[in-house]
């Protein structure tokens, strides 16, 4: 249904899929009142998932080493680990050990859409919490910037338990919401963070595909891997209107008369095409795109995290084997 890069599978489990093993129903989840909890009860889901894995290899992602990959310097290997475990392990570059994390969750009107019983813009606060969580274990600095027509609050990417509580205060904060406006805070987003890390941006994306482009590609110019979390109501998809009836234009507030009979497949056939048009957007721009639904467990987010953190780990161990040349 969506299209990201693909995890490898060079005889590991991939995380996503270690981690179904444990999922969290999301409509339980958002019964959980406290933030931190819910973020602390997906991941500790996804590990047990991890550790029920025959082949677990991924998490050693997780340490202050790696699995030995052909091509890696030989000097990097820990030889007393090999001699307790057997296996191949890499000391990790300090590039690889002190990332930066950005979460940039969208705040606008159309992000409290919901049929679930939780608004798209619940499930993104989670879902931020959870990666934040998720990074403050692995000792990856992390900062949070929120967004609707231009960009919000900011919080600088930091280490540390009270960064956490910090961003879990900010992103607790009503969000008075206006429309949506992609472009310009990714454009401020360049000038605000100067120093290369991962950016991962939550929103429904309900903007023109093209309007991306271009800052996309500025981010990833300055050296920024970059991840796009599509969050989406399950209705918005299926286009479930039953009977027709007045609907309100969340970012505008304008009424709009929809006959389903009439609007269905003219929907269907424009929402495709954005789709379609995001990936295309994200697969020239380099971005990973993943798709997530908000009935689903939010498993496949901490899956897209890690699959980015590889990514940068690759691009630093190429960095320092050219550099040694």
């Amino acid at each position: 249904m969506s299209r990201g890069s693909a995890p490898e599978r060079s005889g590991t489990t991939v995380p996503g899929e270690a981690s179904s093993q444990a999922s969290v129903d999301p409509a339980a989840l958002m019964r959980i009142k406290s933030l931190k909890l819910r973020a602390k009860t997906v991941v500790e889901g996804f590990f047990a998932g991890l550790h029920r894995s025959p082949t677990h290899g991924s998490s050693i992602e997780f340490s202050e080493y790696r699995a030995y990959v052909p091509g890696d310097d030989l000097r990097n290997l820990d030889w007393k680990l090999y001699a307790r475990s057997d296996r191949y392990f890499i000391k990790k570059f300090e590039d690889e050990t002190n990332r930066r994390c950005y979460l940039i969750v969208d705040q606008s009107r159309s992000m409290n859409y919901g049929t679930t019983g939780y608004s798209k813009m619940e499930y993104a606060r989670t879902v931020a919490a959870t990666l934040a969580y998720f990074l403050t274990l692995q000792r990856d600095a992390v900062g949070v910037l929120t967004f609707d027509q231009e960009l919000g609050d900011f919080v600088p990417a930091k280490l540390g338990p009270k960064q956490f509580h910090q961003i879990l205060v900010e992103l607790s904060r009503p969000a008075e919401g206006r429309g949506t406006d992609l472009e310009a805070p990714l454009r401020q987003i360049v000038s605000v963070v100067p120093r290369r890390g991962l950016m991962i941006l939550m929103s429904d994306l309900l903007a023109p595909a093209e309007t991306l482009q271009t800052q996309l590609s500025a981010l990833r110019a300055r050296g920024h891997e970059v991840v796009l979390l599509r969050i989406i109501d399950p209705a918005e998809i299926e286009f479930s209107l039953p009977d027709p009836a007045m609907i309100v234009d969340s970012e505008t507030g304008r009424q709009i008369y929809v006959d389903p009979a009439v609007a269905k497949a003219r929907y269907t056939e424009r929402f495709n095409s954005h789709r379609r048009e995001m990936e295309k957007t994200c697969e020239a721009t380099g971005v990973g795109f993943y798709e997530m639904r908000t009935d689903q467990p939010l498993d496949r987010a901490l899956s897209s995290l890690i699959d980015a953190k590889n990514r940068m780990g690759k691009s630093a161990r190429r960095t320092n084997r050219g550099g040694a040349r």
